[in-house]
C-alpha cells in the first residue's frame, strides 16, 4: 500500500551518503560527502514521515479500538518512530537545518481518513500500510550506498520495519507472504 500523503520509496531511495553517516553516528563519513541543501529537504520529508507515524499510532491508541495487548504493541512501535523523530530532527540541527515541525494531529486524522476506522483491524490494517511503505523505502535505499556500513544501517531499519508489518499482518491474521523476496518490489 502506498502512502497516502508521501512516498516512503522515494525517501528511501533519495537518502544521502552525509545525512545516514550522521543518522548511523558516523559523523566522519557524513563530513566525507558535504552535504548539500537538498539532504535537509529529504530529511525535513523523513521527518515529516516520523510525525505523521507517531500521530497516527497516538490516534489508534486513543481511538479505544485497541485492545490492551494490541495497544501496548502500538505504543511500543510508536516508540520507535519517535526515536527516529528525534535522530532525523538532530541530524537536520547538525546540519544546520531547521526541523519541520508536526502537524496537528486533527490534520494527520483527516489526512488518513481516520474517521472511517470502526473496529481494530482497520487501525491495524492503516498501520500494516504505513508501515510496509517504510520497509520498502529503506530496502530500495539500500542499494544506492556506496559504504558497506551504511547500507547495513539501511538494511536495520528495513528490517525493524518489517518487524512492525510482521507483528501487525499476524494480529490481523493475514498469512504472510508464501514466496520469496516479497519486500522491496
Amino acid at each position: 500500500m502506498q502512502h497516502p500523503l508521501l512516498s516512503r520509496r522515494t525517501l528511501g531511495a533519495s537518502l544521502s551518503l552525509a545525512a545516514v553517516g550522521l543518522l548511523a553516528g558516523a559523523p566522519a563519513l557524513a563530513r566525507a560527502s558535504a552535504p548539500a541543501a537538498a539532504d535537509i529537504d529529504i530529511l525535513n520529508v523523513a521527518l515529516g514521515l516520523e510525525h505523521e507515524a507517531i500521530a497516527a499510532y497516538q490516534i489508534g491508541a486513543e481511538s479505544g479500538l485497541l485492545t490492551k495487548p494490541v495497544l501496548a504493541v502500538a505504543v511500543a512501535f510508536q516508540s520507535h518512530h519517535k526515536a527516529h523523530r528525534d535522530a532525523l530532527a538532530q541530524t537536520i540541527l547538525k546540519l544546520g537545518g531547521r526541523p519541520v515541525e508536526a502537524k496537528p494531529v486533527a490534520d494527520v486524522a483527516k489526512a488518513l481518513n481516520a474517521a472511517a476506522l470502526r473496529d481494530q483491524a482497520g487501525v491495524l490494517d492503516l498501520a500494516a500500510g504505513l508501515e510496509l511503505g517504510a520497509a520498502n523505502a529503506y530496502i530500495g535505499a539500500i542499494p544506492a550506498f556506496g559504504n558497506r556500513d551504511l547500507a547495513e544501517v539501511a538494511g536495520r531499519l528495513a528490517a525493524d520495519e518489517t518487524m512492525h508489518w510482521t507483528a501487525l499482518t499476524s494480529a490481523l491474521g493475514r498469512p504472510l507472504p508464501t514466496g520469496a523476496l516479497s519486500f522491496g518490489g
